[in-house]
């Protein structure tokens, strides 16, 4: 499948494909740089690469949380990072209407964890012919997931990827079981590791969410021992300035040595 999606490069290797970005499109600056670093890198190391950015984040904590520069400019910069550095895009959507709209601008439309079980939103994402990235919820199995993805495989799109991004463990705290994968993996469509939100520590007492940065190395490492077929990572190049999810994010200086390393661990799988 990954194969399908447009500009998508090194799709021939045997390598796991990368979805990293910022967690937010946050100026006009910063996922250009962002995108051409991770671009040299995964060219470099022959990684297929989709660049992710959220246009606004629609699931924040608190009210006065930063959600976006404006849905139209973010979407504009998505468009141009792609074609900037001939990238395929990925960005979320959280509506039918946002469905239309950003399907006008980027490659792969991606599912919220928090609604997965929405039917119109899934239906309305599988209609447009995009490829569709399912985020399984923090309270779902992967077994369960198997509904989700029939509601876009109903439109006829078998263009999907379904993302493990941890399951709720108690009320502040995710926790990855890696069952999971295995059991997606049975759908017959990619199966990714969202290791960043993996690391979350939501419901904060700040309204802030809370993250364990220094784990990526050790989830990413699982993920790939295990089989996943993708892996997906925020990154920025100075997270305690992130205005979004940046206590766990992954320093951008620090994604390559991390994917040489999971590169060996997939060569030693096959």
């Amino acid at each position: 499948m990954i194969s399908t999606i447009n500009k998508i490069k090194h799709a021939q290797t045997q390598n796991f494909f990368l979805i990293a970005g910022p967690c937010v499109i946050e100026n006009d600056e910063n996922p250009f740089e962002i995108a051409g670093k991770i671009s040299e890198i995964s060219n470099a190391l022959e990684i297929p690469y989709i660049f992710k950015a959220s246009y606004k984040k629609a699931n924040r904590s608190k009210l006065d949380s930063f959600t976006g520069i404006g849905d139209q400019r973010a979407l504009d910069i998505i468009r141009q990072v792609g074609k900037e550095f001939d990238l395929p895009t990925l960005t979320d959507v959280h509506t039918e209407r946002e469905v239309e709209m950003a399907a006008e601008y980027a490659d792969v439309l991606q599912i919220p964890a928090f609604l997965c079980r929405q039917t119109e939103l899934l239906i309305a994402a599988g209609k447009t012919g995009k490829a569709v990235n399912i985020k399984k919820g923090q309270f779902l199995s992967g077994e369960m997931m198997k509904f989700a993805v029939d509601k876009v495989t109903s439109t006829g799109n078998q263009k999907i990827m379904v993302t493990d991004r941890g399951n709720s463990f108690g009320y502040s705290d995710l926790v990855v079981d890696y069952r999971n994968i295995h059991q997606m993996k049975r759908f017959g469509f990619p199966v990714v590791l969202d290791i960043t939100h993996s690391l979350q520590q939501p419901n904060q007492a700040s309204g802030i969410t809370g993250g364990q940065p220094e784990l990526i190395e050790t989830i990413a490492k699982a993920g790939i021992a295990a089989g996943v077929d993708g892996i997906f990572i925020e990154t920025h190049p100075d997270p305690a300035k992130a205005k979004s999810d940046g206590a766990n994010m992954l320093r951008l200086e620090l994604l390559e040595d991390l994917l040489k390393k999971l590169l060996k661990i997939r060569k030693a799988i096959l």
